[in-house]
C-alpha cells in the first residue's frame, strides 16, 4: 500500500469514529433530555424536600420503599427460575450430542416469538387454581416463562465458545456432566450468568402487565405500577405534580443502577458465542 493510500486509510478511519462518537454524544443526548425534564421539574416546587417526602409521607398510601421491594422479590424469583432451566438447558444445547436436539432447541427458540398477552388468559386460570394471586411467585413465574426461551439462546450461545478441549481433558479425568457443568461451565459462564441476572430484574422492574392482572393488594405495588398509583393520587397543583415527577425520578434509580453495575457482563455475555477460536 501506498503512503497516500495508507494516509487516506487512516483519515477515513478517524473521520468514521468521529462520526460514530458525535451519534453516540447525540442520541445519549437525546436520552438524557426526560430524565433531565423530570429532575428539573420535581426541583421546581419543594426542592429535595419532594424526594425525602415520597418516604415520610407515601402516595395513595404507598410507601416508595415497597414497591423496590415488590419488584426485588419478583426478579428474584423471575432470575432463579430462569437460571435454573437456561442453565443446565444452554449446556445441553451447546455441549451434548444426542437426538432431536436441534429440533428440541429451535422448538424453543421459537416461544420467543409468542407475546405476553397471547397467554394471558390460560396463565390467569392457572394462577388462580394454584392460589398464587397476589404473591410474588405468582407474579414471577409468568415473567420466568416468557424469558426462559431467550435465556436458552444466551446460554446455548455462551456453551458453544467454550473450548471442547475443556470438557475433553475433564472426561479423561473421569468427570461426568454433572461435575463438568457445575465445576467448570457455570464459572466460566459468570459474565452470562450475569448478564441474564440483571436483565431479567430490568424486566421485573419494567412490567406492568402481570403485576396488574395477578396482584389486587395496595400492598403488592410494583414500581412499574407505582407510576399509575402515584398519579391517580395527586392534584394538578405545582407541589403534587413535583412530588409525582420526583417519584419518576426514583423509580427509575434502581434500573439505572443495574445498567451501570452490570455494564461490562451485559456487554460479554450479549456479544458471546459471536466468534468462534
Amino acid at each position: 500500500m501506498s503512503a497516500n493510500g495508507g494516509f487516506g486509510l487512516l483519515v477515513r478511519r478517524r473521520r468514521d469514529r468521529y462520526i460514530a462518537q458525535a451519534l453516540l454524544v447525540a442520541t445519549a443526548l437525546l436520552w438524557l433530555v426526560p430524565a433531565w425534564s423530570a429532575l428539573r421539574e420535581a426541583l421546581k416546587a419543594g426542592g429535595f424536600s419532594n424526594f425525602t417526602s415520597l418516604f415520610s409521607d407515601p402516595l395513595g398510601g404507598i410507601p416508595v420503599w415497597r414497591t423496590y421491594l415488590n419488584s426485588l422479590l419478583n426478579g428474584v424469583v423471575h432470575a432463579a427460575v430462569v437460571l435454573f432451566v437456561s442453565l443446565p438447558a444452554g449446556y445441553a444445547f451447546g455441549k451434548l450430542r444426542f437426538r432431536g436436539r436441534e429440533a428440541l432447541y429451535y422448538g424453543t427458540i421459537l416461544f420467543l416469538a409468542i407475546p405476553g398477552t397471547a397467554i394471558l388468559v390460560p396463565l390467569y386460570h392457572v394462577t388462580q387454581q394454584l392460589d398464587l394471586f397476589n404473591s410474588h411467585l405468582g407474579v414471577g413465574l409468568p415473567e420466568a416463562a416468557l424469558t426462559v426461551p431467550f435465556g436458552v439462546l444466551l446460554m446455548r450461545n455462551y456453551a458453544e465458545n467454550v473450548p471442547d478441549t475443556l470438557l475433553e481433558a475433564a472426561i479423561m479425568d473421569r468427570a461426568g456432566h454433572f461435575r463438568i457443568f457445575t465445576r467448570i461451565f457455570v464459572p466460566i459462564a459468570r459474565p452470562a450468568i450475569v448478564n441474564l441476572t440483571v436483565l431479567c430484574f430490568m424486566w421485573s422492574l419494567q412490567d406492568y402487565l402481570w403485576p396488574s392482572v395477578l396482584n389486587t393488594e395496595p400492598d403488592m405495588t410494583t414500581a412499574a405500577q407505582a407510576v399509575s398509583s402515584f398519579h391517580n393520587a395527586l392534584s394538578a397543583s405545582p407541589v403534587d405534580s413535583a412530588r409525582y415527577s420526583a417519584s419518576l425520578v426514583l423509580l427509575a434509580v434502581p434500573a439505572v443502577l443495574l445498567v451501570v453495575l452490570g455494564q461490562r457482563f451485559i456487554t460479554n455475555g450479549l456479544t458471546s458465542g459471536a466468534t468462534k477460536d
